[in-house]
């Protein structure tokens, strides 16, 4: 069992969800980011998402865009992002990275596969790589034993759903909405539907994303899904922090608040 089997697991034994928490690697800086993501593991977050700042990120909504963006900014870079995957690893938390596809063929791809896994990484999630054009980072992924995971959609064929999810491992990304990341004011009618199909073509978890800002709907979510994502809130909680001590603060606030919506998990 890889680490992120291990986390989904042991949720489901303890009868809960699983809380997945992103943020891009530098902000509010390359160390602010290391400090937040422990910090939010301490306050309940299970799976460490570490972003990696891109400049074309179009599944992403104006708060994840605008983080970002100031990531980038400052200079943060893929050997940052590694940087950052090592720091937060040493929580003990399992770590992906998400990444846009570009930045990973510029690298080289067995060449990131590899220092992923040595900077303690535990998987990577690619939101526009499709599975026909997936054959080389599958190859290095399972050469270096990395979870890679996958999105599907509301608009997702059966067939579809089927295909991408026996490639991925660790869970499944299954995006809430047809549309951009962000926060909103209640949880999409589309998503149970979803993972139900999913549940119907696979036993490998299901994480939903895209949406959920607080403990209640994250209480909701994980009432029909293995996993609860959430990015944007977090990136928010540090984007109007004042100091680099409140976007801590703020970022392990939050993931309280989430963590127990996933522990109270609403069904039915």
């Amino acid at each position: 069992m890889t680490r992120l089997d291990e986390t989904f697991a042991k949720a489901r034994v303890d009868g809960r969800g699983v809380l997945v928490g992103y943020l891009p690697a530098g902000l509010p800086s390359v160390a602010g980011a290391i400090d937040c993501f422990t910090a939010m593991v301490g306050s309940g977050v299970d799976v460490v998402e570490v972003g990696l700042p891109y400049s074309d990120p179009v599944l992403d909504g104006p708060v994840i865009q605008t983080a970002v963006d100031r990531a980038l900014a400052a200079g943060t870079s893929t050997a940052d992002v590694l940087r950052t995957v090592e720091g937060v690893a040493r929580t003990g938390a399992p770590v992906v990275v998400m990444t846009y596809w570009n930045p990973v063929e510029q690298y080289g791809v067995d060449r990131f596969a590899r220092d992923l896994v040595s900077a303690g990484g535990a998987g990577l999630i690619t939101p526009d790589l499709t599975p026909e054009e997936a054959g080389p980072w599958l190859a290095a992924a399972d050469a270096h034993g990395l979870d890679p995971v996958f999105l599907v959609a509301p608009s997702s064929t059966d067939e579809r759903l089927e295909r991408i999810a026996r490639l991925c491992r660790g869970f499944v990304y299954a995006t809430s909405v047809m549309g951009v990341t962000g926060e909103r004011s209640r949880t999409s009618d589309r998503a149970p539907a979803l993972v139900a199909r999913l549940r119907a073509v696979t036993d490998t978890p299901v994480g939903v994303g895209l949406g959920v800002s607080n403990g209640d709907q994250a209480a909701e979510v994980a009432g029909y899904a293995d996993g609860v994502i959430v990015g944007s809130a977090f990136a928010r909680a540090v984007l109007e922090a004042d100091s680099p001590a409140a976007a801590v603060s703020g970022t392990g606030a939050l993931a309280a608040d989430l963590a127990a919506g996933v522990r109270r998990r609403s069904v039915g």
